[in-house]
């Protein structure tokens, strides 16, 4: 059904990377979750009102939420769908992940109220009212947000979109809320205890809890997350066909929205060669990596030395004295300035995040002080950098 109802309403529905494509598929997606929330609101309120269960009010305003958090969805992903500006060069993509954060506080916020309504239900216990037109409704209502979960799942997978995987979660975490229940409903038949409140209290910690993880998903993606190792193997790839790029390093990927990513990279390049030629290749390059990709990239160079081999022998040397006190570390940039009483050798270490700061400056003493030991003349001038992707 989910197939059918983006190919009526979604034209070139194949073409997601087509912003206006995006675009529909984001307000498919809200309109859906308007409806069905809606509608499930009105007749949960009903079933609450006719049992007297707070269990079911809660899970009513649940809803109620939802068609929230669903208008919240569709303006975020029509505005995500701008082109850029002036003020915006890298476009509005972000916008999806704000609103994203906006539902999330609105789940959030709807679960701590109704934690307040549950827990004085607890504490002025009222015997239920059971009704069977009440449990066909909230069995009705587990079948539709199912529904409703398979269809954003399958509407945010094909537009690798986080607010709408969102909503999928949020439907899902629904079924369970609303078996739940109606768990309490039949309970409450021959359990002479405030079933109801209990219930209701549980489903509203359930709610607050689904918030907060969107909310952490969310920021962690405004925050910054590392290269997708398969677009990263795939840059380096591409990167690394040419015959003269000898090494890759220091990738990094800024997300802007999704489809809409920034990158850049060092390319290590023979120190001798033809600058304008391997300017032209690189430029190829990131032309074929936006065609590709969909990822403007900008890929520095990094001239070194391939041909001389002292450089080679003791840049082997460096790297054999850094990987000895951590098979993590790893070297690159490397260049030497000779002098009769002092050569410097200068390069950038990497060294894992985890590794704290005075580890850090205790491994730049040891790597200078065992290159020195095998020359004394022998001048490590080292720059400490977090390790970032590189081919394997």
């Amino acid at each position: 059904m989910t197939k059918l109802l983006i190919s009526i309403c979604i034209k070139n529905y194949a073409d997601v990377g087509n912003l206006k494509v995006r675009s529909a598929y984001g307000k498919l997606a809200g309109a859906l979750g308007i409806i069905c929330n809606f509608i499930l609101f009105i007749l949960k309120l009903f079933a609450g009102i006719v049992s007297g269960s707070v269990a079911v009010l809660s899970d009513a305003f649940n809803n109620l939420s939802d068609m929230g958090s669903s208008v919240v969805s569709l303006i975020g992903t029509t505005a995500a769908s701008r082109h850029a500006d002036e003020e915006h060069p890298f476009g509005h993509g972000r916008f999806e992940y704000i609103a994203s954060l906006i539902v999330s506080f609105i789940i959030m916020l709807v679960g701590f109220e109704l934690l307040k309504t549950s827990v004085s239900k607890i504490f002025q216990y009222e015997p239920l009212t059971f009704s069977w037109l009440s449990a066909g409704i909230l069995i009705f209502s587990m079948a539709a947000k199912l529904w409703l979960f398979f269809a954003n799942r399958k509407i945010g997978k094909a537009v690798d979109s986080v607010v709408i995987r969102a909503a999928a979660q949020d439907s899902l975490n629904d079924v369970y809320a609303t078996g739940a229940v109606l768990l309490s409903m039949f309970l409450g038949l021959v359990v002479n205890a405030p079933i109801d409140g209990i219930m209701g209290a549980a489903v509203s910690v359930l709610i607050m809890f689904s918030g907060f993880g969107i909310a952490k998903d969310t920021i962690t993606i405004l925050l910054g997350t590392p290269p997708d190792p398969a677009m990263a193997e795939e840059i380096c790839r591409t990167i690394m066909a040419q015959e003269c790029i000898s090494g890759v390093h220091d990738l990094i990927i800024h997300d802007y929205g999704p489809g809409r990513c920034m990158a850049s990279i060092h390319a290590e390049v023979p120190e001798n060669g033809d600058i304008v030629k391997v300017h032209e290749v690189i430029d190829e390059i990131e032309k074929q990596i936006q065609k590709e990709l969909g990822v403007h990239i900008v890929i520095h160079m990094d001239p070194i030395s391939v041909s001389d081999e002292r450089i080679t022998t003791v840049r082997s040397l460096a790297l054999g004295c850094a990987q000895k006190l951590n098979p993590d570390f790893g070297i690159h940039d490397f260049r030497m300035t000779d002098g009769e009483s002092c050569i410097n050798l200068i390069f950038d270490l990497e060294v894992p995040f985890s590794l704290p700061p005075e580890k850090r400056e205790q491994a730049v003493k040891d790597i200078q002080a065992a290159l020195k030991a095998v020359d004394p003349r022998f001048n490590a001038v080292i720059q400490v950098e977090n390790t970032s992707w590189q081919a394997k």
